[in-house]
């Protein structure tokens, strides 16, 4: 979370990501997620922890549905693990094996139910659902609580979705993106990067000045 940035990568063509994930790590964004969804993405996964050159970069799985992708995914050496939904069986897994599970939820029942179950961060989804308006109202009562908005985060609302109170925020399409990835296009995904590392310094900048924001 040190970052406040989660890079998403969900992609429908199976590409080398070695490249941009040295090119994001440089920018500042150090955790990476990468969905199973995304063609050919264990092997992804396995290349990119196993990559020296990304040091002490954080590489994780994402739409991870049960136990069994649960275990497939830290075989491949995950260090995260991200569901969409509370599966308490994917949280006990990954609590054995001493792997941070990350599971969805969208209503202040689930998102304190995946609390009660383990889990020390919970992703809210999906979050363009609700706002960072949303975040707010339900962190008013239980402020212990660590959330990272996903779905629908863009350069122009995560700022306000950390000043809502946001421990960080999972970013897809309009940071990793078939475009963005490509060979050549290491100076647009850098530049995107440094944007979004900005944006969320910025706005924990003026929490730390004055509380949160609306």
């Amino acid at each position: 979370l040190a970052s406040g940035i989660i890079a998403v990568v969900r992609l429908t063509q199976p590409v080398s990501l070695e490249a941009a994930a040295r090119t994001l790590a440089g920018a500042g964004v150090r955790a990476f997620e990468i969905t199973l969804t995304t063609p050919g993405a264990l092997d992804a996964i396995a290349r990119l922890a196993g990559s020296a050159s990304l040091g002490e970069c954080l590489v994780g799985a994402g739409t991870v549905l049960d136990e069994r992708s649960a275990e497939d995914v830290i075989a491949a050496g995950a260090r995260f693990v991200v569901s969409p939904t509370l599966n308490p069986g994917v949280l006990r897994l990954c609590r054995d094996k001493d792997v941070v599970c990350m599971p969805g939820a969208l209503t202040p029942t689930e998102i304190l139910a995946a609390w009660h179950a383990g889990a020390q961060v919970v992703k809210l989804f999906p979050a363009s659902a609700v706002g960072p308006r949303y975040l707010k109202d339900v962190l008013a009562p239980l402020e212990f609580l660590r959330i990272v908005p996903s779905g629908g985060v863009t350069l122009d609302n995560a700022g306000d979705w950390i000043r809502a109170g946001a421990a960080a925020v999972s970013v897809g399409t309009d940071l990793v993106n078939a475009a963005t990835v490509r060979e050549g296009a290491e100076a647009e995904l850098a530049a995107r990067a440094r944007a979004f590392v900005d944006r969320v310094a910025e706005a924990r900048r003026e929490l730390a000045g004055g509380g949160r924001g609306g």
